[in-house]
């Protein structure tokens, strides 16, 4: 088979704020050189973790801009541009395009629950409105209505342009249907940190990461040891990271990998309503506790 042109870790970037709640474009500078510097494979600003729906279409253009502007050609930048309006996905991914995207990601529309036959026409209309690659995200759990692997594949056969899916089901059976099933060189990467290993085992490609917004490095080294059939240490870094993956989502995501970032120092602890600060102490003790001894873990060099 053709090798996938999307793989590895694709960081599902955070969007720092201001104490004022401007975006901050100083940090974000900073977590870019450092996920580049960290070996990470590519960007994905305006994502769910980058808090997208509370972004105004100025911020989300601009937020994009910059990260691809900030990138410098060094990895692919692929832009979230997805929404439940299929004139405003189409003007979002024009928009990335036109600032020189790599790629865009399209999350399922959300609300509006469409039948398959929408889903069609709605990625269609978006493929065929562009001519950088485009990247489906399949998550139910946020969306409401699945992606069916039949559709998929119809997309893939009609769609030249789309050339990867985000799979975050969460369904292991339509995980491996969908590898599968694919057409030579689609790429299929996990939507879910803690599934990636599993997937990679099935055929996949990487992830599109949560956690390696503050563990870089050791995201990209378990990845590639499975990509590359170093299962051993892939399994070793998992096992190490597990807990974490388990913290990420204790409350909705992005608020705790948000909070863990801010405990580092890499942006400040603010989010926009309707999301907010952990709602709960003990799930910010128990979430601190777990990046407190990764990284005594990662300074004395146990891992």
């Amino acid at each position: 088979m053709m090798e996938s042109r999307f793989r590895g870790v694709h960081t599902a970037l955070i969007t720092p704020f201001t104490d004022i709640g401007t975006v901050d474009y100083i940090a974000l500078e900073r977590l870019i050189d450092f996920q580049i510097e960290s070996g990470i494979d590519g960007l994905v600003p305006c994502g769910t973790t980058g808090e997208s729906p509370t972004l105004s279409h100025e911020e989300h253009d601009r937020v994009i801009k910059q990260t691809i502007k900030l990138a410098r050609g060094r990895v692919p930048v692929i832009a979230g541009t997805g929404s439940n309006a299929t004139t405003e996905a189409i003007r979002l991914s024009q928009h990335a395009e036109d600032a020189g995207a790599d790629a865009v990601l399209l999350v399922n529309p959300y609300y509006n629950k469409p039948t398959q036959k929408g889903l069609y026409l709605h990625f269609r209309a978006i493929a065929d409105s562009v001519n950088i690659p485009c990247i489906l995200y399949n998550i139910k759990g946020r969306t409401g209505v699945n992606l069916e692997t039949q559709t998929l594949e119809r997309l893939m056969s009609d769609c030249g342009n789309i050339i990867a899916v985000k799979e975050a089901s969460g369904d292991r059976g339509q995980m491996r249907d969908v590898i599968g099933r694919r057409r030579e060189g689609f790429s299929v990467l996990s939507g879910d940190d803690n599934l990636a290993l599993d997937l990679i085992g099935m055929g996949g490609d990487g992830v599109i990461s949560v956690a390696s917004n503050l563990f870089p490095h050791e995201m990209a080294e378990m990845v590639h040891a499975a990509l590359d059939g170093r299962m051993e240490e892939a399994e070793r870094l998992n096992s190490w990271f597990s807990a974490f993956f388990k913290a990420c989502f204790i409350e909705t995501n992005p608020i705790p990998i948000k909070t863990a970032m801010a405990s580092q120092g890499w942006c400040r602890e603010i989010f926009r309503l309707p999301l907010c600060q952990l709602e709960s102490e003990e799930h910010r003790s128990q979430l601190l506790s777990v990046v407190g001894k990764m990284m005594d873990d990662r300074k004395e060099g146990r891992i």
